[in-house]
């Protein structure tokens, strides 16, 4: 609802304040006459006492005691109630009127009032311009109503899509992870790989105290790493001797493959780099690009670091295994020149401590 029904719904009101009691009763029985509710005052106190929101005009005299017209306009407008005030002026008294319009005043009327019909009509436009000014406030405040109503609803679309989105990424890795264990399982001697790279990445990821972004993509990477191996020959992987060379090159393409597998998910672009180059060196002699160096992040390196030490200390159809201080040893040996010596130093304390405690 407009405010500006209040003029066709309810009665209109006027406030009149004037000191002299023969003003204030005739301009009381004329507008009465023209069907207005009245209420009078003698002083601008009164007049602030007795003065709300709902009041259509005000019609202030200029000099009273106490509070005069200009201090008691002053004091109505700091109330913000946006309602137009009528001065009545005196004979003689013009200089008042111009003040009071440079106040702020809407208008004046000399008084004694002698023509009626230009009293009403001023007292007419006066109501008019105050239901202009309330149904400006009302469209205004419906406006900024439906504005905030609006952006909540926006809001709370784009909650139900990112939950829409994250369920859908977990649905997606979850796929992915579940066709690489499907691979794992179907060799003794692989099964549980992707866990363990997962768990031993973590554990070195949180010795360097990594941000929560950089540890959900590390984590991610570890669980789609070997994921481009669904696509090679499964013998390959449990031939009990060394791979021709052919084989070799193919099964080298592995990083490659999971790569593109995974390079249409918008949640999973930093991780292509991971998978694409868990099998690189630190002497640029690793594959399928030949980075080294500089050219590795953190994550890839350590992502290389808890492979290549899985792969020692798990049992596979080609080798024996190496028992925890012996993988230990060769990491170390192998610093520099295959891994990050950094990374190499933070895991072999972390196992190092793990191995004092028999934890794991």
């Amino acid at each position: 609802m407009f405010f500006g029904e209040l003029f066709i719904m309810a009665e209109i009101k006027i406030l009149i304040a004037d000191d002299d009691a023969l003003v204030r009763e005739a301009v009381f029985k004329i507008l009465t006459m023209f069907g207005y509710t009245v209420v009078t005052c003698a002083t601008g106190e009164e007049a602030l006492a007795a003065l709300s929101g709902d009041f259509a005009l005000i019609i202030l005299d200029i000099n009273m005691p106490g509070l005069d017209g200009f201090e008691t306009l002053k004091l109505i407008n700091a109330r913000d109630y946006g309602i137009p005030v009528i001065f009545l002026t005196g004979a003689g008294s013009m200089e008042y009127a111009v003040k009071a319009i440079n106040l702020g005043a809407y208008d004046f009327i000399p008084k004694p009032i002698e023509d009626l019909d230009i009293f009403n009509i001023k007292v007419k436009r006066a109501i008019e311009k105050r239901r202009y000014v309330l149904q400006e406030k009302a469209y205004k405040e419906n406006l900024e109503n439906e504005v905030r109503s609006k952006t909540r609803e926006l809001a709370e679309k784009n909650r139900l899509l990112e939950e829409y989105n994250d369920d859908l990424e977990v649905s997606t890795l979850n796929t992915m992870l579940t066709l690489q264990t499907a691979l794992e399982e179907k060799d003794m001697y692989t099964a549980g790989h992707t866990n363990r790279v997962t768990f031993y990445a973590m554990s070195i990821g949180q010795a360097f105290r990594l941000g929560e972004g950089e540890t959900t993509v590390l984590e991610r990477a570890c669980k789609v790493h070997d994921l481009g191996k669904l696509v090679i020959d499964v013998n390959y992987i449990r031939k009990p001797g060394p791979l021709s060379d052919e084989e070799w090159l193919l099964m080298k393409k592995h990083p490659e493959i999971g790569a593109n597998i995974i390079k249409h998910l918008a949640f999973m672009q930093r991780e292509i780099f991971l998978v694409r180059h868990h099998h690189e060196r630190m002497d640029g002699r690793g594959y399928p690009d030949g980075l080294g160096g500089d050219e590795l992040d953190l994550l890839t390196r350590i992502i290389t670091v808890a492979d290549s030490y899985d792969a020692m200390t798990s049992m596979r159809s080609y080798k024996q295994n190496m028992k925890e201080p012996e993988a230990i040893a060769e990491l170390r040996r192998c610093a520099r020149s295959q891994f990050d010596p950094e990374v190499v130093q933070v895991f072999a304390e972390v196992l190092e401590r793990r191995i004092k405690t028999g934890a794991g």
